[in-house]
């Protein structure tokens, strides 16, 4: 049985469509891809309607048949870049595991391929050091939904309150701490440097 991640991570390959349209393209019938596959007409039907999702030795015969490779199933082509990301499918992480974490992260868009920014959810938990300080080549922008966050970068702590952004070079070590007694929510975006 496939989850609703799995399940909403295939379809945005239209793989039942493409199938279809393979198949109209050479008007050709049910029947007669069930001929030359050895897959029944109902299932063919099933799978061009996303009912159910085939194999790859399945996609394969099917494949062979129209003259493409499976990669023709698996390729976006020229559609948008769209993604919804359903909070309830969100996975939560903590900065390290070796001692208390001090906050927690959720990725906004891991479903999309060589995204040029990363977006996180991050929840800072109080009465817990500075995170190790890090760095990376880019840029990263910090904003406070809720509570205090402390980011120390160039040897200066920088206090941000409830709606504070703070922008910067990530190329510098840089780290972070809840500054408050509750913790801090804050949406952490970081992109990679252009040339």
């Amino acid at each position: 049985m496939l989850t609703d991640v799995l399940v909403e991570g295939l379809e945005r390959y239209r793989i039942g469509p493409k199938v279809r349209d393979l198949r109209s393209s050479k008007s050709m019938g049910l029947a007669q891809l069930g001929d030359h596959t050895g897959l029944s007409a109902g299932m063919l039907s099933k799978i061009e309607r996303s009912q159910v999702v085939p194999t790859l030795p399945t996609l394969l015969r099917i494949a062979m048949v129209f003259g493409v490779g499976l990669e023709h199933f698996f390729d976006d082509g020229d559609a948008p870049v769209l993604e919804v990301i359903r909070a309830k499918n969100r996975i939560k992480l903590p900065n390290r595991t070796d001692k208390m974490p001090a906050f927690f992260f959720e990725s906004l868009d891991f479903p999309v391929n060589d995204r040029p920014i990363e977006a996180y959810l991050a929840e800072f938990v109080p009465r817990v050091d500075h995170t190790e300080p890090h760095q990376h080549k880019g840029i990263e922008l910090i904003y406070v939904i809720s509570g205090e966050v402390e980011v120390q970068i160039h040897d200066t702590a920088h206090h941000l309150t409830t709606r504070d952004s703070m922008y910067f070079e990530s190329d510098y070590p840089h780290s972070y701490k809840c500054a408050g007694d509750d913790r801090a929510t804050a949406i952490v975006v970081s992109a990679a440097g252009c040339d």
